[in-house]
C-alpha cells in the first residue's frame, strides 16, 4: 500500500496575524522578550533539553577554537548565533531519518546520542575518530546516528539528500531525509537539480537553508535577486517557509510539520531559516575584512540562546543557580573528553587499506605487505 498524504496543513505554522505568503513573511513564535505564542509550545522536557544542548554546543565551539589557536587541531567551523536550527532539528528527527548537513549542523549528531568523545576525536582526526582520520575537521559523520559527512564544495549534499529520500520512497519507508545548505548554495546548480528532482518525484525530503547572510564573505544580496531565499521554492512547486532561525520554537514546529508530511506521502518542503553567523566563517577566516562590528552587534541582540534563556527563566525551567551549575558541569564534561581524546594515538597506518573494497584486491594486498615491512611510525607527543 502507498502511504496516504499527511493531514497536517501547510499553514499550520502561520501566525494568526501574518498576512504575507509563508515564503515571504516570517514565521515566529518566540518574541525577543521571551514570551511565546501558545500555538508554538513544546513539551517542557524538550525545551530544557534544547537549552542544555545549545549551551553545550556554544561551549564546545569555544573550546575547539581555543585548541585550533593553540595549534592542537587544524581547523574548526563554529556555530555561534546559529545554534537554534541544528538543536531544534535534532529534537524533531526520528531515528530512521537521515541528515545531510552543511558546515554548522554537526551538533544534530550529539542531540541524537553520538558520543562526545567520538565527536571531538573527529576534530583531532586520531584513532578515536570513527572516520579514521580521513576527513577534514568539522566534517563529522556517523552511521550510528544516520548522519552523512558534507563536502567543502558548496551544495552537493542537497541532491544527495534528495536521492536518499527517493530511495526511502521506493522502499516504502516512513522516514525522511533532511538536507542542509547555506544561502550561497541556493545559487549553485546542485540546488536547482535537487529542488527539481524533489518536486517532480515527490520525495520525502526537507531541505533547510540556513540563511546567515554571508556566503563566507559575499552578502546574500550580492548573490541573489530573489526577494527571499524561501520564495525560490515556489518556482519549483515545493511548499516553502521563511522562519526565524533564531527561534527554537519556530524551527521545531516548522521542521516537525514538514517531516510529518514527508513521512506520510506529502512530499518535500523547503525552509529558509533566517539567522546570522556571529563569528568567523571558520578559523581560517577574518570577518573584519568584509563586515562591520555594528552589524554583528545588532545581531547579537537577537542571540538565539539569550532569547531561549529568557523563556526558560520566566517559565521556571531554569534559574541562575541551576544555570551556573549546568555550565560548570558541561565545562568539566568537555574538558575531560578533550583530555581523553587528545591522548589517543593516530589511526593505525594499516587502516588506510580498510573500507576500499569488501575484500582487498591483489594490488592492495601487495601494498599492505610492503607497509608491514616498514618500521613502526614514531610516537607523537
Amino acid at each position: 500500500m502507498t502511504a496516504k498524504p499527511s493531514t497536517v496543513p501547510l499553514t499550520q505554522t502561520l501566525p494568526p496575524s501574518a498576512t504575507e505568503p509563508l515564503d515571504v513573511g516570517l514565521v515566529r513564535g518566540l518574541a525577543d522578550d521571551g514570551t511565546l505564542d501558545p500555538s508554538f509550545a513544546l513539551e517542557p522536557a524538550v525545551v530544557s533539553s534544547a537549552y542544555r544542548e545549545m549551551r553545550k554546543l556554544r561551549l564546545i565551539d569555544a573550546r575547539m577554537i581555543l585548541l585550533q589557536r593553540q595549534g592542537r587541531v587544524g581547523f574548526y567551523g563554529a556555530c555561534e548565533g546559529q545554534e537554534a536550527v541544528p538543536i531544534a532539528t535534532g529534537h524533531m528527527v526520528d531515528k530512521d531519518d537521515w541528515v545531510f548537513p552543511a558546515l554548522r549542523e554537526q551538533s544534530i549528531m550529539l542531540v541524537r546520542g553520538f558520543s562526545l568523545d567520538a565527536f571531538i576525536a573527529q576534530v583531532f582526526g586520531n584513532s578515536g575518530d570513527v572516520q579514521k582520520g580521513r576527513q577534514m575537521p568539522s566534517h563529522h559523520s556517523g552511521r550510528a546516528v544516520n548522519q552523512v559527512s558534507w563536502s567543502s564544495c558548496i551544495g552537493p549534499q542537497i541532491p544527495q539528500a534528495v536521492g536518499a529520500a527517493w530511495a526511502m520512497k521506493l522502499e516504502k519507508k516512513q522516514s525522511a531525509a533532511i538536507g542542509f545548505c547555506g544561502d550561497g548554495a541556493t545559487s549553485q546548480a546542485d540546488f536547482h537539480v535537487a529542488m527539481t528532482f524533489a518536486a517532480k518525484f515527490h520525495v520525502p525530503c526537507v531541505i533547510i537553508c540556513q540563511n546567515n547572510h554571508w556566503s563566507i564573505s559575499v552578502p546574500t544580496e550580492r548573490q541573489t535577486a530573489s526577494k527571499t531565499i524561501a520564495i525560490k521554492g515556489r518556482a519549483y512547486g515545493i511548499p516553502s517557509f521563511r522562519i526565524d532561525g533564531n527561534d527554537v520554537f519556530a524551527v521545531a514546529k516548522t521542521v516537525k510539520d514538514a517531516l510529518t508530511r514527508a513521512r506520510h506521502g506529502g512530499g518535500p518542503t523547503f525552509i529558509e531559516a533566517l539567522t546570522y553567523r556571529i563569528g568567523a566563517h571558520s578559523t581560517s577566516d577574518d570577518p573584519t575584512r568584509y563586515r562591520s562590528d555594528e552589524e554583528v552587534a545588532r545581531w547579537r541582540l537577537k542571540d538565539p540562546l539569550d532569547r531561549l534563556r529568557k523563556y526558560v527563566y520566566a517559565n521556571g525551567l531554569m534559574d541562575e543557580e541551576k544555570d551556573a551549575a549546568m555550565e560548570a558541569e558541561l565545562v568539566a564534561e568537555i574538558a575531560a573528553a578533550v583530555n581523553r581524546v587528545e591522548a589517543l594515538p593516530p589511526p593505525e597506518r594499516a587502516s588506510l587499506f580498510e573500507d576500499v573494497y569488501a575484500q582487498p584486491t591483489w594490488n592492495l594486498r601487495e601494498q599492505m605487505a610492503e607497509l608491514a615491512k616498514l618500521p613502526p611510525a614514531p610516537a607523537q607527543h
